[in-house]
């Protein structure tokens, strides 16, 4: 395998394949780790409404002094604003300081009350129908909308009623949670996928593994860089990287084509060690359709 550099969308857009993720990075740290990314080769940053950081990326943004126009940059829907779309977008491009996004995503199939609790007599579909709506008129404020967190069974409800098919769905990926199914199913219908947690989270026992290790000694890389790097080698598949320390951020940019022996074999440890770092039922919404969660 070849590992990709950019993927492409379906609105035709080109999609760096190694992004810069900012979920758990603090404001104090975060403004830097964008700014020095960006100086340093990154042209995608990946931030959400609920991390509560974008007013800091878009200041990252600013100090890098790289032209807007180059950077590709993804912000989402919290799910407490999906009653409200419209202002939750006014709002995110005041925050990140910045006239559009390319790529807006609703973080979860699962509106919630400001109050943190499931909000049950709201349907995530008609806040699709919403975003649709606003992608559709306001093509100088988003370039492309996505989802997040959606599997088959919500992607099925989804494209069965959608005049937009989701550019993007953006979902948890790593050899102990590698969902090939739902990768396949997406990009069948011309959706690419974005990996978030690639290490399996933060201290992830996939740092550790023996297959991970052996790869990376053959590569003389890092085992992170192997588990990033299996992203970028699957098709129609891009990657979200997070770290605030300059040396990390320097290093999970560097990426290395797999052969297919090494892929089946990473992937081979989801059958004796799955885990997920982020389960849905948090949201009140329970298994959210996912297989490994009922």
């Amino acid at each position: 395998m070849v590992a990709s550099t950019t993927v492409k969308l379906n609105t035709g857009a080109e999609m760096p394949t190694v992004g810069l993720g900012t979920w758990k990075s603090k404001p104090g740290a975060v403004e830097h780790a964008v700014e020095f990314a960006l100086k340093n080769g990154y042209k995608h940053i990946d931030t959400a409404a609920a991390y509560e950081n974008e007013k800091e990326v878009g200041l990252g943004i600013k100090a890098s002094g790289v032209p807007r126009e180059s950077i590709f940059l993804t912000t989402k829907l919290n799910n407490p604003d999906q009653r409200n779309p419209a202002a939750a977008l006014q709002s995110s491009l005041e925050n990140l300081q910045t006239p559009y996004l390319d790529l807006w995503l609703m973080h979860w199939p699962a509106p919630m009350t400001k109050g943190g609790k499931a909000d049950k007599e709201h349907d995530w579909l008609t806040t699709w129908k919403d975003m649709e709506k606003l992608f559709l008129e306001n093509p100088d404020k988003l370039k492309a909308i996505g989802v997040s967190n959606f599997s088959i069974k919500f992607l099925e409800r989804l494209l069965n009623e959608a005049k937009v098919v989701p550019a993007v769905n953006q979902i948890e990926l790593h050899p102990s949670c590698p969902q090939q199914e739902l990768v396949d199913y997406c990009v069948s219908k011309g959706i690419v996928v974005t990996a978030y947690s690639p290490l399996g989270s933060d201290n992830s026992p996939l740092l550790a593994n023996p297959v991970v290790k052996k790869i990376a000694d053959k590569y003389s890389v890092a085992p992170a860089n192997v588990l990033i790097s299996l992203q970028a080698n699957r098709k129609g598949v891009t990657v979200l990287p997070k770290s605030v320390t300059n040396e990390r951020i320097l290093s999970n940019a560097k990426i290395v084509d797999l052969t297919e022996e090494d892929i089946s074999e990473l992937h081979a440890i989801d059958k004796t060690a799955h885990f997920r770092a982020c389960y849905p039922d948090w949201t009140g919404w329970g298994s959210l359709g996912f297989p490994d969660c009922e």
